[in-house]
């Protein structure tokens, strides 16, 4: 948590993860084709760069994190640029119990590779979704862990295999409706680059 709560001022600051940002918003909404009426859930916003490509597609986003210190600058980002339908919300959605609505979409960014129970936050989003909402997870493909070679505390998932992702889901009660990989992200590691595919999941509950 520290690790979020120190980068979380410089986190805007970085072109890579502005434009992955840009690219996934376009995606998502490609896809789903969102209402002016519907609201959404940003699972883990940190300073919400994705909610905010997205803030004129939904009525109101909830922005959920766990980092006190991405919080405070997006409640900022809020105040500065009067983005009066957001919602910043810091919880621990997997540890407390919050009544915060059912939402018609669900996204994260970069999120669910941290999360170490996987079926308990399937089910966690399956519960926060109204019947035949959307879920849009964009995590990285599976690695083979040099992703967080500067990170030693790093203790989630090394990406994610698309069937068995799909398996977990489908078992929680959703039907997978979209995958593509959407975005490479490139690192110099021992004087060699190398890549890293981001893809997009849309899942439907059923």
């Amino acid at each position: 948590m520290k690790h979020f709560d120190k980068q979380a001022i410089n986190w805007d600051k970085s072109p890579t993860k502005v434009e992955r940002a840009e690219i996934f918003a376009k995606e998502i909404i490609k896809f789903i084709k969102p209402k002016s009426t519907d609201t959404a859930l940003e699972f883990g916003c940190g300073t919400g760069l994705l909610s905010y490509q997205l803030k004129d597609a939904f009525k109101t986003i909830t922005l959920a994190d766990n980092s006190e210190g991405m919080i405070e600058v997006l409640k900022e980002k809020v105040k500065n640029k009067s983005l009066n339908n957001f919602k910043p919300l810091l919880v621990d959605l997997l540890k407390e119990d919050l009544d915060i609505g059912t939402f018609n979409v669900i996204y994260s960014l970069m999120t669910v590779h941290h999360i170490l129970d996987l079926n308990k936050v399937a089910n966690i989003f399956h519960s926060l979704l109204k019947t035949d909402g959307y879920l849009c997870i964009a995590d990285l493909v599976q690695e083979d862990g040099s992703f967080h070679t500067n990170h030693p505390n790093f203790d989630g998932h090394n990406g994610f295999d698309k069937e068995k992702l799909s398996h977990l889901l489908i078992n929680n009660g959703f039907s997978i409706e979209y995958y593509t990989i959407s975005y490479v992200i490139e690192k110099e590691l021992e004087d060699n680059i190398r890549k890293y595919p981001l893809f997009l999941m849309i899942c439907k509950k059923i």
